[in-house]
């Protein structure tokens, strides 16, 4: 392609992208017609799952591609995809909802909570949607994704709560994980796009972002809680599940290393699958101490990012015109907008793709991108988990795109002016 011209493989991507959108603010309608034709009803519940949106119009995507291009193009253009982020995701999603995993984190957040003067069931809360999603800044924010979107079914998304309860919880979740992965240089997938290019190291990243991060996540935190104070306090504190054999520490500990070590090696996938099968291996040879792996929901969660890998590959010759030119403030909204309908690590892909950034660049592209991340499922690479888990506690079984937005539109908010102000 010459540069300034726009290939018609191009037009026909940017086309099918913005199908795939208004597709994802329309599985309610899929639902609903599943009602109204019992005779297609697995079709209909198939295209009304969210995690389905994506990979399903990339699949039409790669279809009309070989028409235009041939197959060779075709399947060139997708072996040059990186596949390592949905893969990563499906790992550290079924590892971190593993029940050892889950019961060591439920008993460190329940002592954690027992040094807090007011009653259990507010204050874990409260942790759930602050100290875990800070937590993703070490253990990724996938990871923390998972852990605090079981950690909440569990304890009060099933509880007869009200609905706006759980959408403000939801909303709250996601910008807290997308802002509170900031802290260091890897845990949050925007970052890690640009972290070796800008030469973005753990102290900068704490020093320009983590501690802004740290105060708008507490303060969503802390307002949520207040606000719901009254239906929180309503709700009994218990365990998660009643776990009929306890967990020993030793087979915990191992899980926890297996956890470790695919963070350590997120970036090469034949060693974070290889400790993948080891860890499937472990699993059944203890399976006493195992609930059910999460395996569908990941796969389905894999499945939608994979499809955006794909789908957002060509949608760089808008992207990238759109981010150039622009004054720094203006950026940083801009950015937090487009993160709604691209995902972010997608947007900061591009921008470190442009030659010639200022340091204004580059914090307000980043800034943007992660202050966007809750305001939409597709806007963040771990929000897509946190809906397949929490999905089951919503009317249809289904998250409404327009209720989450309005949702998370005030502690997105909060992050805007932690990051612009600070």
């Amino acid at each position: 392609m010459n540069p300034g011209s726009i290939s018609t493989p191009e037009i026909v991507a940017a086309v099918v992208f913005g199908l795939a959108v208004v597709h994802t603010f329309s599985t309610g309608l899929f639902a609903r017609l599943a009602h109204l034709q019992p005779r297609h009803a697995g079709l209909w519940h198939l295209l009304g799952e969210v995690e389905v949106v994506f990979g399903f119009w990339a699949f039409v995507l790669v279809a009309v591609l070989i028409g235009l291009t041939g197959k060779t193009d075709a399947v060139d253009y997708m072996e040059s995809r990186n596949f390592t982020e949905p893969m990563f995701v499906f790992v550290i999603m079924v590892i971190a909802a593993s029940r050892p995993v889950l019961e060591i984190c439920g008993v460190a957040v329940r002592r954690l909570a027992g040094l807090v003067p007011l009653q259990q069931s507010l204050v874990i809360y409260c942790f759930c949607l602050s100290l875990i999603p800070l937590l993703g800044s070490f253990i990724t924010e996938p990871a923390a994704m998972t852990l605090a979107a079981l950690m909440l079914r569990d304890r009060y998304f099933g509880s007869g709560l009200s609905t706006r309860f759980k959408y403000a919880t939801l909303g709250v979740l996601f910008v807290n994980v997308s802002i509170g992965g900031t802290l260091t240089s890897f845990g949050a997938p925007p970052v890690l796009m640009v972290a070796a290019t800008w030469q973005w190291d753990t102290p900068f990243m704490f020093a320009t972002f983590g501690w802004k991060a740290m105060l708008a996540v507490a303060f969503n935190a802390a307002l949520c809680t207040a606000l719901f104070r009254n239906e929180l306090a309503s709700q009994p504190a218990g365990d998660e599940a009643s776990l009929a054999t306890p967990v020993p520490l030793s087979v915990a500990a191992i899980h926890l290393v297996f956890l470790v070590g695919v963070v350590l090696f997120a970036h090469h996938p034949a060693v974070f699958m290889g400790l993948f099968l080891f860890f499937l291996g472990y699993v059944e040879a203890y399976e006493r101490y195992q609930d059910r792996l999460i395996l569908r929901e990941g796969l389905l969660v894999a499945f939608f990012l994979a499809g955006l890998v794909v789908l957002g590959g060509l949608q760089q010759w808008w992207l990238q015109q759109t981010l150039l030119g622009v004054e720094p403030t203006v950026l940083f909204f801009l950015a937090t907008g487009m993160t709604a309908i691209t995902d972010n690590a997608a947007l900061t892909y591009l921008a470190s793709l442009v030659q010639g950034v200022t340091p204004d660049f580059q914090y307000a592209i980043v800034a943007g991108a992660v202050t966007g991340g809750g305001l939409t499922i597709i806007a963040n690479a771990p929000n897509p988990a946190g809906v397949a888990i929490l999905k089951s506690s919503f009317e249809d079984e289904s998250v409404n795109p327009l209720r989450l937005l309005l949702a998370a539109l005030p502690p997105t908010a909060v992050a805007a002016m932690a990051f612009m102000l600070l």
